[in-house]
C-alpha cells in the first residue's frame, strides 16, 4: 500500500484514546490525519463519521479509525458513505478478518467498551492484516453491487 495515510476521527467520548492511536501508528510508520475533534464539548458523532469516511472514499487517506462511545454510531454514519466498508471491532480477530475477508477500510472501536492497550492491539491487527482476494472478492463485490 503506497497511502499510508490513516484519518483519525471521533467525537469527545474518545478524544484521549485518538490521541493515543495517533502516537502508536506513527510507530508502525503511519502518517496520522487527525480531523478531531480537539475540545471535550459535546459533540455529534455522524459529523465525524462522514468527515473522516469521505478522506478515504476519495482516496486521501488509504484507511480510517474512528471512535464513540461504543463504536456502534460513528460505524453506521462512516457506513453511509459510498465506498467504505467500517467494522466495529472489539478484539483482535475481528480487526484482522473485517481486513482479509471484507476489504474494510475503516475500523470503528468503543472507547467506553475496551482499554488503550486492546485499542493499540486491534489496531495493530486492522492495519497489518491484507485483503484475501479470492472467494472473498467475490462477496466484497456483492457488497458493493448492493450499495450501486
Amino acid at each position: 500500500m503506497t497511502n499510508k495515510r490513516i484519518v483519525l476521527s471521533s467525537d469527545h467520548a474518545a478524544i484521549e484514546l485518538r490521541q493515543k492511536i495517533a502516537d502508536h501508528i506513527k510507530t508502525k510508520g503511519w502518517e496520522p490525519v487527525d480531523i478531531g475533534p480537539k475540545t471535550p464539548e459535546s459533540t455529534h458523532y455522524p459529523a465525524h463519521g462522514e468527515a473522516a469516511a469521505r478522506r478515504v472514499a476519495d482516496g486521501d487517506c488509504a484507511l480510517g479509525i474512528i471512535l464513540c462511545g461504543t463504536g456502534q454510531g460513528i460505524m453506521m454514519a462512516a457506513n453511509k458513505v459510498k465506498g467504505i466498508r467500517c467494522g466495529v471491532c472489539s478484539d483482535v480477530f475481528s480487526a484482522q478478518m473485517i481486513r482479509e475477508h471484507n476489504d474494510a477500510n475503516m475500523l470503528s472501536m468503543g472507547a467506553r467498551v475496551i482499554d488503550d492497550a486492546a485499542a493499540l492491539q486491534i489496531v495493530d491487527a486492522f492495519v497489518d492484516a491484507t485483503f484475501e482476494g479470492g472467494r472473498h472478492g467475490t462477496r466484497v463485490d456483492m457488497i458493493k453491487a448492493i450499495e450501486a
